[in-house]
């Protein structure tokens, strides 16, 4: 059975895998587009690593009506007052990079049909082991364009943006892209997931994991041999990684005491007792509701860079210098130099106590604080970002909030209620929301006044995961808490369990990178991938 085809080709975003796993039904797959069902009992081998699917935690859900979605979404799109939360903005995109490294639904259903999630073929590994870097290493014959020889990754190299020499194109700020923007040749994006061209944001986090990786082999001790070193660098590429989303990125966005009591004690909701290293399936709750908590942290602008800063850096302008829902690959065939982010704006480089990585005054950006209003930049999302095309432009298809809702509808997502009351049976403390909660929430948040009587009645009796996992955020100061933090702890745990490489199963590992004795934070990962050289971390300067 083929292994792969047409992995990383921009137009289907295909990871390269036909076949999946989809149990009680053995393999199912298929080529050309058509699907083709194999014999249930030619199911793979334990350990097969082919294909998943998607599963449940919780009961299926109701679906609410659409004219509720669409009141729902409308309120929390609709422009009142965003607030700067306590989270720096750059781990909004990080996140973004995360979840493409966890789930990719690439189900070929209507948008607004139902669909089930044993029907959401992915195409990604439900694992944290980067396969959305590496794809299948540099010996498969299909991912070896990822790859500059047998050992580095491959990167791009930004064009001349303008006469100052700190303009000039530089090696090493793009991603890779090959064709020369003919029709003959195409010009597309060399990475294993397209989704991580999808916004300049994300699309330069991509660059930063390209060349920690890079900086990994080379620092490998000498005497390693050649055959190794590709192996050995991803090892400590994927530990550190793990160090870095337990130890800096989920307690950002969780409540810690959930964070470290799942990562202590154990997993009480998802996977318990599951064999550490079998594959996982990748929970509904967590890919289409609580880790879109994301959504709500976006900025409608950025400080970016001594080029763009006071908020010139916009929304619409991220998404149009990437590949897979901007101009980067028609008349643009790299990112312009203008273009390179000044990390030191979207991370805070004094928490690890390097005051010389200070962005200028009033330069460093705060994600928007997580709770239930979404930026209205995101109500006319790009088709590019979403596979549509020029018809969706003004219409419901380009309006994240709604398209947020709909897909809980469509897979008969758990409501909040429902996922609270299977914490509880696992003896889980949770208090579920109350009335008054759901439909006002905290101060300055998304109040939903516009809905009938009879609205509200269905909307507090089944309020959609997403929107009940932010109202939590919301009453809890802006991070996750109760149903949406054990979620997103506990898929988690799961995903660093059952990797090649774990600290789960690893617990006396500890990071051999970075600046401080059992620290690796993404500032730490930033510093190694750019050499601890802030001319070199920032190259356009103030």
């Amino acid at each position: 059975m083929p292994a792969s085809t047409g992995a990383g080709a921009p137009a289907s975003g295909r990871h390269g895998r036909d076949l999946f796993l989809i149990e009680g039904e053995g393999l199912v797959g298929g080529s050309g587009g058509r699907a083709a069902r194999v014999d249930p009992r030619a199911a793979a081998a334990p350990g097969d690593p082919r294909m998943f699917r998607f599963t449940r935690i919780g009961p299926q859900g109701r679906r609410l009506a659409r004219g509720i979605n669409v009141k729902v979404a409308a309120a929390m799109s609709a422009g009142t007052a965003l607030q700067d939360g306590p989270i720096p903005a750059g781990y909004t995109y990080l996140g973004q990079l995360v979840d493409h490294d966890l789930t990719f639904d690439k189900t070929a259903v209507m948008f607004g049909d139902t669909v089930s999630p044993a029907d959401m073929l992915s195409g990604r590994s439900p694992k944290l082991d980067l396969d959305c870097l590496y794809g299948a290493g540099p010996g498969d014959p299909v991912s070896a364009e990822f790859y500059r020889d047998d050992r580095h990754l491959a990167i791009g190299k930004t064009v001349r943006a303008g006469g100052s020499r700190r303009l000039r194109g530089r090696t090493g700020y793009d991603l890779p892209r090959s064709g020369d923007g003919s029709k003959k040749r195409p010009r597309r994006t060399v990475i294993p997931d397209p989704r991580n061209d999808e916004n300049l944001a994300v699309a330069q986090t991509q660059v930063a994991l390209i060349r920690f990786h890079n900086r990994v082999v080379d620092l490998l001790d000498p005497s390693v041999p050649a055959g190794q070193r590709f192996a050995k660098a991803k090892t400590q590429v994927v530990l550190h990684y793990q160090w870095m989303l337990k130890t800096d990125y989920l307690p950002r966005i969780c409540d810690k005491s959930v964070v470290d009591d799942v990562f202590t004690h154990g997993r009480r909701i998802f996977d318990v007792g599951a064999t550490p290293t079998s594959m996982p399936a990748m929970p509904v709750e967590f890919s289409v509701g609580a880790f879109r908590l994301g959504h709500s942290m976006v900025r409608p602008a950025y400080d970016w860079n001594a080029e763009f800063s006071d908020g010139g850096g916009t929304l619409d302008l991220l998404f149009g210098f990437s590949g897979t829902s901007g101009f980067l690959g028609g008349d643009d065939l790299a990112l312009p130099s203008n273009w390179i982010v000044d990390w030191r704006r979207l991370y805070p480089f004094s928490r690890i106590k390097r005051p010389d990585l200070k962005p200028p005054r009033g330069e460093a950006n705060r994600a928007q604080v997580i709770d239930t209003k979404v930026s209205r930049a995101l109500n006319e999302l790009p088709p590019g970002s979403f596979d549509g095309t020029d018809a969706d432009f003004g219409t419901l298809k380009q309006h994240l909030a709604f398209r947020n809702l709909t897909r809980s509808s469509m897979v008969r997502l758990a409501s909040g209620q429902q996922m609270a009351a299977v914490l509880a049976a696992a003896g889980v403390p949770v208090t579920p929301l109350t009335r008054d909660e759901i439909l006002h929430g905290a101060g300055g948040g998304t109040r939903l006044d516009k809905l009938t009587a009879a609205q509200a009645d269905a909307f507090v009796a089944n309020t959609p995961l997403w929107f009940y996992t932010l109202r939590e955020a919301e009453l809890a100061g802006g991070r996750l808490s109760g149903v949406g933090a054990r979620i997103v702890a506990e898929t988690f745990h799961r995903a660093m369990e059952a990797a090649g490489s774990s600290i789960v199963r690893r617990p006396g590992w500890r990071p051999t990178l970075g600046g401080a004795k059992n620290r690796f934070t993404m500032m730490d990962l930033l510093l190694v991938a750019y050499d601890d050289d802030p001319a070199v971390l920032n190259p356009l300067g103030d």
